[in-house]
């Protein structure tokens, strides 16, 4: 009895996706901390970081394909959650740097002592604590969402008018935080950082164990997607994203299950983003920017919206082509290439990848079970 939840939880596809994030956390590493680097096989630890972007990337594909591809709440303002998590670990590295700084400062960042406060904000009190910085990481985007969804569910506000609302909302923040007088860096965001728990951020070690982090929380998330969508409160979630008013009809508080699973999401996606600061070093306004929150939902529509695994590749994919088109002469045609991306599999491929497969084989498995129902009258026979 004890294995068939576990069973329930973790389809083939499901199971095939965590075995290889499994290898892909333990490869990587092996590749670049025991392989010479002369070795053909030798990982540099460019791509571990690389790597480890992508995976947050990935993290936050997965928060928006669990109410976009399950509960139909297009929200293109997600990267705002993404940031507010970026922040909240910019705001512990920073406190790490100490008399480390240019100004070596004990109390106050350098972009504090250079715009001449004189205390630290309230705000930043406790973010010299690992443990209160882990908790403002999931509690402030949680809270965001919580307050915003609160008022945007309850006030019946869906399709392309929420979506509109979420984008209105990062773009205010992103205003917000260029601000000075924030507190959080200005425009020059959080950078500089020196440290986590200790550690050398910029060493070969940390980098891995960042990577490593990175796809453990990875598998977390998704274990809690799957846990959600495979639930009766998933099927109820299915339900209101394809009749909402019939729904709510039969006694469902649809408010309550949206307020949920974009809460969840908003969450997962402020862990993401806490993740992905320490390995690339810098957290600005920048990533406030709608067109990033633009470019994550095309992450989900590539790979394959409620699919979940659809999510993952589409973040790898399309960061890949990202990586591959802002290198050299190609750099400024990315953004035509991601737009014609995005048309292309609305038009061809309007499951996605994972989800066009899925269909196949579905259709696959179909054609192969009529005859098996055809002949099993002339054996009954």
């Amino acid at each position: 009895m004890g294995a068939f939840p576990l069973t329930r939880l973790l389809d083939r596809s499901s199971a095939v996706f965590l075995i290889l994030l499994a290898a892909f956390a333990m490869v990587i590493p092996t590749l670049n901390l025991l392989v010479p680097a002369s070795s053909d096989l030798h990982v540099s630890t460019y791509l571990v970081a690389l790597f480890g972007k992508y995976i947050c990337y990935a993290m936050l594909a997965l928060s928006i394909d669990l109410i976009w591809g399950y509960a139909g709440i297009l929200s293109l303002g997600h990267g705002a959650f993404f940031a507010i998590g970026g922040y909240a670990m910019g705001m512990y590295l920073m406190r790490q740097i100490g008399t480390r700084g240019v100004y070596a400062n004990p109390i106050l960042p350098d972009f504090m002592v250079f715009l001449n406060w004189h205390e630290l904000p309230v705000y930043w009190y406790g973010f010299n604590y690992f443990a209160y910085a882990a908790l403002m990481i999931f509690l402030a985007p949680g809270l965001l969402a919580f307050v915003f969804g609160w008022f945007a569910f309850r006030s019946r506000v869906t399709g392309v008018y929420l979506s509109i609302i979420t984008q209105a909302m990062t773009f205010a923040l992103m205003l917000g935080f260029f601000r000075n007088n924030f507190g959080f860096g200005g425009n020059n965001g959080l950078t500089d950082f020196k440290d986590i728990l200790g550690l050398n951020v910029q060493a070969e070690k940390t980098r891995n164990v960042l990577l490593v982090a990175s796809c453990l929380a990875l598998t977390i998330c998704f274990l809690i997607c799957r846990a959600v969508v495979t639930s009766k409160f998933g099927k109820v979630l299915v339900a209101i994203r394809d009749a909402e008013a019939r729904t709510r009809f039969l006694g469902y508080r649809v408010e309550a299950y949206k307020l949920f699973v974009f809460t969840l999401s908003a969450c997962m996606a402020g862990v993401a983003g806490a993740l992905y600061v320490p390995q690339v070093g810098i957290i600005n306004p920048s990533e406030f920017a709608p067109g990033n929150s633009i470019e994550a939902v095309i992450w989900v529509a590539v790979g394959g919206r409620g699919t979940l695994t659809g999510a993952v590749l589409g973040a790898f994919v399309v960061n890949y082509a990202k990586t591959f088109f802002t290198t050299g002469w190609l750099a400024p045609y990315w953004l035509f290439v991601l737009g014609g991306l995005f048309i292309a599999v609305t038009l061809l491929l309007p499951r996605g990848i994972i989800g066009t497969y899925e269909w196949w084989r579905a259709r696959r498995v179909e054609k192969q079970s009529i005859p098996i129902a055809a002949e099993a009258p002339h054996a009954a026979e």
